[in-house]
């Protein structure tokens, strides 16, 4: 299928949609700016059916920094693992983003609050303008996404912590549009940490699961924790066992936590961080 006509939109995402519901066999993303591949990501995430091989090719500081954040890392890292992205970086001379397809080439512009995607299905452009850029996919090197899927990242925290904690871990994710952890939403150590107090799980326990799931090491968990603890978001208290050391029960500190939702966890979090 061809995209035929040139495309005016509100948004980027409105393009991307347009370009990955026409292109049944992969897509060259070339220059993709921060938004794009934000957008590409959200995009890909919620279609229903079959994608096609998306191919990315980002400068590597732009890359680096929009999956600092967690909620666009994971869900990019769900596409990975399904086998529907693949990302690589390069600095790339041309001037616009550029989605490549065997059938088109779609340049995006932008002009004010409106955004269109210029397109060309003219055969011999197309395959010259495809070949080049597959070329140049070729000759970039893998990007390794170090996040984890979320898919696997909620599966895991079901089973090995709890179903309530899941739970609350989704409703804080779904009232945050990121998770950096710089005052631009919680970063994903600080979200496990905050959920598994509400829900009184121990340390040890939820330290384990973000090491062994990959979201962080258990020293970064123990970090953050005390961090918290210091600023009265948390709580702890000993929990004797058979042998060894006590192990520490995570509690909500603040009033203002305890008597928050799950949903206003992240923000009233946030206000005490903030403070």
């Amino acid at each position: 299928m061809t995209i035929r006509s040139n495309l005016l939109a509100e948004g980027v995402e409105d393009i991307i949609q347009s370009v990955l519901s026409s292109s049944e066999d992969e897509v060259l993303v070339a220059n993709p700016t921060a938004e794009v591949i934000e957008g590409l990501v959200a995009v890909a995430t919620d279609i229903d059916g079959d994608l096609p091989e998306i191919r990315l090719v980002a400068d590597e500081g732009v890359l680096k920094d929009v999956l600092d954040d967690f909620i666009v890392a994971s869900n990019a890292a769900n596409l990975v693992a399904d086998g529907a992205l693949s990302m690589r970086t390069a600095a790339d001379e041309v001037e616009n983003t550029l989605f490549v397809t065997p059938n088109s080439v779609v340049a995006l512009v932008a002009a004010g609050d409106k955004v269109a995607g210029l397109v060309t299905d003219d055969e011999a452009f197309v395959e010259t303008a495809f070949e080049a850029h597959q070329a140049h996919w070729e000759d970039a090197p893998e990007f390794k996404l170090r996040t984890p899927p979320l898919a696997r990242v909620r599966e895991t925290l079901g089973e090995d912590i709890s179903e309530e904690t899941l739970a609350d871990f989704d409703a804080v994710l779904g009232s945050l549009s990121s998770a950096r952890g710089d005052g631009d939403g919680l970063d994903e150590v600080t979200i496990s940490l905050l959920v598994a107090a509400r829900n009184e799980v121990l340390l040890y326990d939820i330290s384990k699961w973000g090491e062994d799931v990959g979201i962080a090491s258990k020293a970064t968990f123990s970090r953050t924790k005390t961090k918290l603890e210091e600023l009265g978001l948390i709580d702890t208290e000993k929990v004797p066992i058979d042998v060894g050391r006590p192990r520490l029960r995570l509690k909500l500190g603040a009033d203002e936590l305890v008597a928050a939702g799950a949903d206003e966890l992240a923000d009233e979090a946030q206000k005490l961080l903030d403070a």
